[in-house]
């Protein structure tokens, strides 16, 4: 072996796909990210948006905001795995109202409830990355 190899797995740059409508918020959520990890974010403002970023990138987690113009955050996870090779990427769901348990748990997904610690959030982010 050489020190030409490619990186191991804990050098890998992790990629956030991160859909959060207000553009303050979720600017604020990317910098965080960018600041205290060596993930690569993509922020997206609606589903729409997401959903076309992801026919050239593959976010190795999805953080969606669960009131999204156009279709809620559970409808875009549910589109979202449905793409083939995104089947079994992990999702945050952040909301300040409360989606069903029910529709939470039957999906995998985690919740973090609006206001936050930066805290909580990179516990769970670095939590679901580590799956």
């Amino acid at each position: 072996m050489t020190h030409d190899d490619p990186a191991t797995p804990a050098e890998i740059i992790q990629t956030v796909l991160l859909v959060e409508d207000d553009e303050d918020v979720g600017a604020f959520i990317a910098q965080v990210l960018k600041e205290e990890r060596p993930y690569v974010v993509l922020h997206m403002t609606d589903g729409a948006h997401a959903l076309e970023a992801v026919g050239s990138i593959k976010p190795n987690l999805f953080i969606l905001d669960y009131r999204l113009p156009g279709f809620d955050g559970l409808e875009l996870y549910d589109r979202l795995h449905a793409i083939s090779g995104l089947e079994m990427v992990p999702a945050l769901i952040m909301s300040a109202t409360y989606p069903s348990q029910k529709e939470i748990q039957k999906r995998h997904i985690s919740f973090l409830a609006k206001p936050f610690e930066i805290s909580d959030l990179l516990a769970i982010v670095d939590e679901l990355l580590a799956k």
